[in-house]
């Protein structure tokens, strides 16, 4: 541990803020009085030692209800579940203003002793995600599924170039094949050792088919899995029109385990980027679309709109009533992205069960 105090300033007795600044290998942290004196700073490790020794040097100095920690979601997530489960109140910190950067310059000290003076101004105001649920178990395997997809059809991609160009007696052979037979096809092709342009084909292609074929079952497997989690967690979500497993997951990692801290479902939209963004000058009163939020939560829910736009007859209606109005089709789903969000927050559950491992 490496530690800097301020000599100027004595040692608090009463309340306490704590700010960090996380990074890979090791934390910085810094304390300050409630009338933002600075205390000291300190390095840390970021292990569970590292942990326990921060917390126990930020007590030193008083009680410490607050902390404002950077990167909850990354490097400090798992600083804050032990922050979390020590119970101090963590509030998600955004990176220092630029503009104070140029002023002040830069260093790890200087972004902890920021994290720390935005919980004291109340600019640092989020609560930050617990990542200790089911919620988190659900993040990591649509992660791990995305990943596989994207290789998956990668593979796919690779194995029709590498036939476009093959031998004609071996191309000719797999034409017109669907792409689940031309994968099991290929997959099943004799085991040659290459040596020429044609046996590498064919070595290539069964290769490539092969894992196609990994991955498809590691993708079926982790869907069945995150199936498991939600059905379990969320039952309620799933039943909702237009509402998948990769849907729901997308919306519930916008929330957390810990959806509580979400104040309103007006939170909730804003998270999402679905919430109108007022633009009014003078006598013009107008709002335009809020650009910011989960853009993942924000794609599910306008698949949800195109869904129910397909198949539900409220939604149609709406649509009809809207496009009368003199409503356009783009400002009609905006609408309907808004008020469906209202359906998912009171659909998702407000008091998270312990996470269990999915089978």
């Amino acid at each position: 541990m490496r530690q800097s105090e301020n000599p100027d300033q004595p040692t608090a007795g009463g309340e306490v803020v704590l700010g960090v600044d996380t990074h890979k290998d090791v934390h910085v942290a810094a304390v300050l009085t409630p009338v933002g004196a600075l205390l000291g700073s300190a390095t840390f490790p970021t292990t569970a030692d590292g942990y326990a020794q921060l917390l126990a040097w930020a007590r030193g100095y008083g009680t410490v209800c607050r902390a404002g920690v950077e990167g909850t979601g990354s490097y400090g997530a798992a600083l804050t579940r032990h922050l979390l489960a020590a119970g101090v109140t963590v509030a998600e910190v955004n990176r220092p203003d630029r503009a104070a950067r140029r002023r002040r310059g830069k260093t790890d000290a200087l972004d902890a002793e920021a994290a720390a003076r935005a919980v004291l101004a109340g600019q640092a105001t989020a609560t930050a995600k617990t990542g200790d649920g089911p919620v988190e178990m659900a993040r990591m395997f649509r992660l791990a599924k995305t990943s596989a997809v994207k290789a998956r059809t990668q593979a796919i991609n690779q194995l029709k170039a590498v036939l476009v160009r093959t031998e004609p007696g071996l191309r000719e052979s797999l034409a017109g094949l669907g792409r689940t037979t031309l994968v099991r096809r290929c997959a099943a092709l004799d085991e040659v050792e290459p040596t020429d342009t044609a046996t590498a084909a064919r070595y290539t292609l069964r290769q490539l088919a092969t894992r196609i074929v990994a991955l498809t079952a590691e993708i079926d497997d982790l869907n069945r899995r995150l199936a498991a989690v939600l059905n379990r967690h969320a039952p309620a979500l799933l039943a909702k029109v237009g509402v998948g497993p990769d849907t729901a997951a997308a919306l519930l990692i916008v929330a957390g385990d810990n959806p509580r801290r979400l104040t309103s479902d007006r939170s909730f939209a804003a998270l999402c980027g679905v919430s109108p963004i007022e633009a009014s000058s003078g006598k013009t009163r107008r709002h335009r679309l809020n650009r910011g939020g989960d853009r993942q939560a924000n794609a599910a829910l306008h698949r949800i709109v195109i869904t129910r736009l397909r198949c539900d007859p409220r939604t149609r209606a709406y649509q009809q009533r809207r496009l009368a109005e003199g409503k356009t089709p783009r400002e009609i789903v905006r609408c309907l992205k808004r008020y469906i969000a209202r359906e998912i927050y009171n659909a998702i559950p407000h008091t998270s069960p312990p996470a269990t491992a999915a089978t």
